[in-house]
């Protein structure tokens, strides 16, 4: 654009703007304000496609303020002119500092409203409203059922919606798309703006936004301004040390001071973690590396969160280890460099990362991904070309979601009292997301909810009206997320919550005197408040504790993505096949991707030797089917989706018959099978080759009857139909009965659609069945295992606890354990009871007071024992008695095999029966029992999720 076309774009804004834009001391306007103001003055529908930090809110915010100060001076302005809608909280706080300047200089009030704004402030706001509101998707759905503020809403002339990529593909935004059209029969046509990361169809995006109305599509390229670099940490003499300081094997120690040495050459560095659990674990590995890192993600409390973003915002920081919650626009200052420890999965989500660095104008976005594991290594690198080409994928929108349509039909009710059924489905298919909703659906949910009580339905009249249980519905259901129960975590210390855990894992793991991580910090239980739903906890020094397991699944990798890790093994296969060596290929390699020739040829080095083996080589167009014993392994590089979708349908044909369950694990490279004796390869193969394209979706709704992902779905679902109390049905037999009985109903038709949707891909697992038919994909198979075939993922591989105890593993755990406390009580007499460390108990304990050999080896948080020992033994319930019996067999042990026994008992998650395992394995060598030991705490680790 010329320097007129600059001068344009703020000379369209008023003088009280402009007069505020010198004051601030915006010269001139950035890209997406030059080229996004004019259409916006004029006011028309926009999409601003641009990275975070570009100066979006402003783009965004500037005409509508103008428009609202020009009709403030005319004395235009009653209710709320303008709704800024974010999907964060921590995005409400932020917009509200941002906009709070502006509003000052032009006399416009701004105010913010979600789920935390005090009952005086949202009363205050009723009675005096704001001209603009910051608010979330849910709390914009518990306005328009307010009197008062309905009659503020009808005053918007301009809706905001900020991080738009985000909430399209999510059922949240599909319920804000009806929630707008609710708005719109309120107020009329408003102006509406979206800003969004660089997404693969701006224009998908922007009709999701408009409900398919004429839109501006305003799109940043963002590729010419960001640079990629992979790495994968080679293992240094350095790394052998510093994995025994920090308890964790010499590989992840490498990854640590790879990450730590970015980081030292930085100012201020973003380290990206896919999940929560990752986060605490390498959070933790700093902590205790003494590095000035601070971990941010969204199970942490509010107060914990803004702690760490003001601390890194005021340099106290070098780095901030967090999830997706940061790669939305949460102001943290400026950044010069992202790190994203393991892929990124998706290309998208690496532009939106890395593009949070190097904000100033025309400064070059810079990240590094530190990649892990030969499979990730390839996976990243066709990620990043991939990012630098702009080749990002396209949003998936919830389509035709019964469960929203029925979330909102409740709110429409009590939007209007008695509204006629054909003005409700008119309403609801004005929202893009919608619009192709079958008039019958739309009936069946109307009954399904006529029958829950949710609504009434006048048959006669064809007219929908609240009923007893509308208000209670809608207030209990303001959010599309499913509930998920939490406990807060409550450091009794600080007298502050520190954040929040699943339910599943406070139930399985946590009791009094267990350690767990969480802010990369060591805390240990005191107590748990089922009633509070709190966590009780005190801060420790303890280096060894276990990290916390949050809902979440895995990003997965897309077909795409997957394809062309498959094309990269073709071309470096065909090279090895022809005589070049590893460290040439990687040389070649590194030439079209962003990474030194080591980093690659870690990459490289499976297909190497699969070649050298003379086995087939998975590509993008050839599936390698390889077995040994029960485990039949397709090497496919299809992606998460499609693989799992290949996976369900391989153990339910393989299931059905053989009669018997086939065990299933799918990666995006990977379908895993754990087949009954006899079945072989062949048979896998020949499902591959003989079914019909065309039945996939039945033949998988048929195996998805049985499965655990319908049930939880559906349980979810049914919740959101007024169809089940949250509080029953969370037992299998309940679900199971749950199922059962709605069969036939929207309820299961809308679970079965987002299994569909979110965990498989039907059509591309089709187009694979028929590339098979059609001979364009060769299926192949090899009698036993491959490099590439055994090189998976390993994605439960801990930070914490290494595969192999080597011999500074084994040292480090003995420590552990002699520093432990134990609780030593005399079951003979009763009368002494003594807390000391490990490594200060005697080779063969005994009571001072008898001389008893009886004694228990007992936590020293165990009080519940001890208080059933002391208790009349007349008056002992049931569990009390449970308590006696295993201290006994606790004393037992000990009075058996001396130290040894109160060594093994103080190990997590190690009682008396597993104790006596360990020891009666009579090891000779010290070492050895160790291993046990932690073989022993790492299998409890493992499955304590289903116990």
């Amino acid at each position: 654009m010329s320097e007129t076309g600059v001068v344009d774009a703020f000379a369209r804004l008023g003088d009280p703007v402009r007069d505020a834009l010198s004051e601030r001391g915006f010269e001139t306007p950035t890209e997406p304000q030059r080229r996004a103001i004019p259409p916006l003055v004029a006011g028309h529908d926009a999409l601003v496609v641009a990275p975070t930090g570009t100066g979006k809110t402003e783009t965004a915010m500037l005409p509508v303020l103008d428009a609202i100060a020009e009709r403030k001076a005319d004395g235009h302005v009653h209710g709320i002119s303008a709704l800024y809608v974010t999907p964060l909280r921590a995005l409400n706080r932020d917009m509200r500092e941002r906009l709070d300047w502006w509003g000052e200089v032009l006399d416009i009030d701004v105010d913010v409203r979600h789920g935390d704004t005090t009952q005086y402030q949202r009363t205050k706001q009723a009675n005096d409203p704001p001209d603009v509101l910051v608010t979330t998707p849910e709390t914009l759905q518990a306005m328009l059922t307010g009197e008062k503020l309905r009659t503020a809403l009808s005053d918007v002339e301009h809706v905001v919606v900020d991080e738009v990529h985000e909430l399209a593909g999510a059922k949240r935004g599909a319920q804000l798309a009806i929630g707008l059209e609710r708005l719109r029969e309120l107020s009329g046509a408003f102006q509406r703006v979206g800003l969004s990361a660089t997404v693969g169809d701006p224009e998908e995006v922007g009709n999701f936004l408009t409900g398919g109305r004429d839109v501006d599509i305003v799109e940043v390229d963002v590729t010419s301004q960001v640079e990629f670099d992979v790495v994968a940490p080679e293992v240094r003499e350095s790394d052998e040390r510093l994995s025994n300081e920090l308890l964790t094997t010499p590989e992840m120690a490498s990854h640590v001071r790879a990450i730590r040495e970015l980081v030292e050459r930085h100012d201020s560095t973003l380290v990206f973690v896919n999940t929560r659990q990752t986060a605490e674990a390498l959070g933790s590995r700093f902590k205790e590396a003494g590095a000035n890192v601070g971990v941010h993600h969204g199970s942490l409390s509010k107060d914990a969160r803004i702690e760490v973003e003001e601390a890194f915002k005021a340099g106290e920081l070098d780095a901030m280890l967090c999830t997706s919650s940061m790669e939305l626009g949460i102001d943290v200052g400026h950044i010069d460099h992202v790190v994203q420890y393991n892929s990124p999965r998706e290309v998208a989500r690496l532009l939106q990362r890395v593009g949070r660095a190097g904000h100033r104008r025309d400064a070059v976005s810079s990240g590094t991904v530190v990649a892990t594991h030969p499979d990730e290594v390839m996976e990243a690198l066709a990620i990043a070309r991939r990012a630098g080409a702009g080749e990002v994928e396209t949003v998936n929108i919830h389509h035709g979601s019964l469960d929203t349509v029925a979330n909102q039909l409740a709110g429409i009710a009590m939007d209007f009292g008695d509204v006629s059924a054909r003005r409700a489905y008119r309403i609801v298919t004005r929202a893009y997301p919608f619009r192709d909703l079958d008039e019958e659906a739309f009936r069946e949910v109307v009954r399904e909810l006529h029958g829950n009580r949710v609504l009434y339905l006048n048959e006669a009249d064809d007219e929908l009206s609240t009923s007893g249980g509308t208000w209670q519905y809608v207030y209990a259901n303001l959010s599309m997320i499913p509930d998920e129960e939490t406990y807060e975590v409550y450091d009794m210390a600080a007298g502050r919550q520190v954040g929040t855990l699943d339910e599943r894992f406070v139930v399985n793991f946590a009791e009094p005197g267990e350690t767990f991580i969480q802010r990369g910090e060591m805390w240990r239980i005191a107590e748990i408040d089922e009633e509070e739903g709190r966590v009780n906890v005190s801060p420790i020094a303890d280096p060894g504790g276990e990290v916390p397991s949050w809902t979440g699944s895995e990003i997965p990798v897309p077909y795409d993505v997957a394809q062309e890790v498959g094309e990269m093994r073709a071309a470096a296969a065909a090279q090895f096949e022809a005589g070049a060596g590893l460290d040439a290929v990687a040389r070649d390699v590194a030439t079209r991707y962003p990474a030194d020739a080591a980093t690659v040829a870690t990459g490289l080095e499976p297909i190497a030797r699969q070649v050298e083996a003379g086995a087939p080589v998975p590509t993008d167009d050839r599936v390698v089917i390889e077995a040994q014993g029960r485990a039949i392994r397709l090497n496919a590089a299809f992606g998460h989706e499609v693989n799992e979708t290949l996976g369900r349908l391989l153990s339910a044909l393989l299931g059905q018959r053989t009669g018997s369950s086939v065990g299933l694990d799918s990666g995006p490279y990977r379908v895993e099978l754990e087949v009954p004796q006899g079945v072989r390869a062949s048979e896998a193969e020949a499902i591959l080759r003989e079914t019909d394209p065309e039945h996939v979706a039945a033949l998988l709704e048929l195996s998805l009857k049985r499965s655990d992902a319908l049930k939880f779905t559906l349980a979810q679902v049914a919740a959101k139909f007024g169809a089940l109390d949250r509080s029953k049905g969370g037992d299998g037999v309940g679900l199971n009965r749950i199922m059962g009985a709605l069969e036939d109903t929207p309820v299961y038709d809308e679970a079965l659609r987002e299994v569909f949707h979110t965990d498989l891909d039907v059509e591309g697992a089709s187009d694979v069945l028929a590339r098979v038919r059609s001979e364009s994909l060769e299926v192949v198979r090899h009698g036993e295992h491959t490099p590439i075939g055994a090189g998976g993922r390993s994605s439960g591989q801990e930070l914490l606890t290494p595969e192999n105890a080597d011999a500074s593993v084994v040292r480090a755990v003995r420590e552990r354990l002699m520093d432990d406390r134990v609780n030593l009580v005399c079951l003979h007499c009763g009368e002494w009871e003594q807390e000391t460390k490990v490594r200060r108990v005697r080779e063969q304990p005994e009571c001072p007071r008898c001389g008893s050999t009886r004694i228990a080896a007992l936590s020293p948080w165990a009080d519940e024992v001890v208080d059933a020992l002391n208790a009349d033994p007349e008056s002992r319930d049931g569990e009390q008695e449970k308590r006696v019996e295993r201290a006994y067999r606790n004393a037992s042990i000990v009075q058996s095999h001396g130290k040894k026994a109160v060594v093994a008992l103080a190990a997590r998650g190690v009682g008396p029966q597993n104790a006596a395992r360990v020891i009666n394995n009579h090891r000779e060598d010290e070492a050895d029992f160790y291993r046990d030991i932690l073989e022993r705490e790492r299998e409890y680790a493992r499955t304590k999720a289903f116990w």
